[in-house]
Order: structure tokens, then C-alpha cells, then sequence
């Protein structure tokens, strides 16, 4: 059988985590930040688990990833 290829778009922009869950990075950051109150800046910092439904279209583009 020939070897199944992983989305290139997805291996850059999400990691897999021990227990399988997809961490990606928070949405609504790239711009417009002076019409966001403080409280939603400060909360999305960092990264975050995605929800299931999502999660489930981004492993089948990942199929290799543990």
C-alpha cells in the first residue's frame, strides 16, 4: 500500500497531544485589537484545545499523527 499524506497546512498548524486532543492557536488575534475588551486579549493568549467536531475533520488530514 502507498504511504497517506499528511496535509502540510495541518502539520504546521497544529500539535497532537499525548492524550490525542489538537491544540491550535487562538482565533480573533490578528487585527482590530483596539475594538477588543482587555478581558478577551488577555484570555486568548497562548493556545487552545480544539472542540470535537473540528478535531475530528483535522486528524483525517493528519493521518500518521499519535
Amino acid at each position: 500500500m502507498p504511504k497517506m499524506k499528511t496535509k502540510s497546512s495541518c502539520k504546521k498548524r497544529f500539535k497532537v497531544t499525548a492524550t490525542g486532543r489538537i491544540l491550535t492557536g487562538q482565533a480573533g488575534k490578528r487585527h482590530g485589537m483596539i475594538k477588543r475588551h482587555k478581558k478577551f486579549i488577555r484570555n486568548a493568549r497562548g493556545t487552545t484545545v480544539m472542540s470535537a467536531p473540528d478535531e475530528k475533520i483535522i486528524k483525517s488530514m493528519m493521518p500518521y499523527a499519535r
